[in-house]
């Protein structure tokens, strides 16, 4: 049984052009899973993605507008106090990422990557450069050119991954004296749309959840050689309803036993089982996500509680996981507007 007083904090970003109240600072129940809001901070328009420092008293949020900025936050007591002025990266940051002394922002609209050094004291230095990606897809609409749409660090902390919707590839990088650079560039299904993508805890696998179409593709991960190499690709839903229904996040479990995504439209989170090699992830079920429109989904502290970001909803659901089915179970929910991401520190 739980002590029922162990607590942590989660943080909630929101689309404040949409009514959001930009950042939601909360208290996690780690036995419950229950969040109870403490505090809102509007410092930042549209701080729709956010990130921890590993030392957890700075928090980074990307600003997802037109000019597109990254801003930082000094965590002390319960409501991020802003620290220094936003830095410019490129248009219509996404997503962002701690790698080798730095945040990176994958920027969607101009299709690049920043780099933005970190000081001793976690503030924001100016960016050192931006890699820029190029390419386009055969989707009409969507992919007419580069849309970075994620990036983030290995397991192994040697290479920065990042993933193009526009292209329909996964980049790998690093850094070096001449700031971010290409290291390979891996091809996916055409107008697949990939959006994002988690490692196997293992760390020999990855998984890449498309957006254009609802599924997922199973890569093989080599960290000595930076290399990713596509293995197959399953359906995250049993059947595709006709409107839009546009994959948003994929998870897995500390255990590597379950998988987890959320698609919006549809307003599923979906139930993989992973065989013990990672390599065929088995389609069990889908569960209603609690409101409308889950951009996010994000695995609780205790590892036992599933948390959606319902983004037209306005709401954050979370959920009690079955130990041995993998299966969600709704056991409450906050109200959020316009939410778009939680974390946890």
């Amino acid at each position: 049984m739980g002590d029922g007083n162990r607590t942590g904090r989660a943080y909630i970003g929101s689309f404040t052009a949409a009514g959001g109240l930009g950042i939601l600072t909360a208290a996690v129940d780690e036995d419950t899973g229950a969040l109870t809001v403490l505090s809102t901070s509007d410092a930042v328009a549209d701080p729709s993605y956010l990130a921890l420092s590993p030392t957890g008293d700075t928090l980074y949020a990307v600003s997802e507008t037109s000019d597109g900025a990254l801003a930082a936050y000094r965590l002390e007591g319960d409501k991020p106090r802003l620290t220094g002025r936003p830095v410019p990266v490129g248009s219509a940051p996404t997503h962002l990422a701690l790698y080798d002394g730095h945040v990176l922002t994958a920027n969607y609209r101009s299709g690049s990557v920043t780099a933005v050094p970190l000081r001793p004291d976690g503030s924001l230095a100016a960016p050192t450069g931006e890699l820029r990606h190029t390419g386009s897809g055969p989707h009409p609409q969507r992919q007419q050119g580069p849309h970075a749409h994620q990036v983030l660090a290995d397991p192994s902390g040697r290479w920065a991954v990042s993933v193009d919707l526009g292209t329909d590839s996964v980049r790998v990088c690093a850094l070096g004296g001449d700031g971010l650079t290409l290291h390979r560039e891996v091809a996916l299904r055409p107008g697949s749309g990939p959006r994002h993508l988690v490692f196997h805890p293992r760390g020999d696998r990855a998984y890449v959840l498309n957006e254009l179409t609802p599924t997922l593709t199973v890569c093989a991960w080599d960290a000595d050689e930076g290399a990713l190499k596509p293995l197959g690709e399953v359906s995250v839903l049993v059947d595709v309803p006709d409107g839009d229904v546009h994959p948003s996040e994929v998870v897995v479990a500390p255990d590597g036993r379950f998988l987890w995504t959320a698609t919006r439209g549809a307003d599923v989170i979906s139930v993989l089982a992973l065989d013990e090699a990672g390599d065929a992830p088995r389609l069990v079920a889908t569960v209603s996500c609690g409101g409308h429109w889950p951009r996010d989904l994000a695995i609780g502290p205790s590892g036992r509680h599933l948390y959606a970001a319902n983004e037209r909803s306005g709401d954050v659901t979370w959920f009690t996981v079955d130990h041995d089915t993998g299966l969600p179970r709704k056991s409450g929910s906050i109200k959020a507007p316009a939410a778009s991401c939680v974390i946890f520190g």
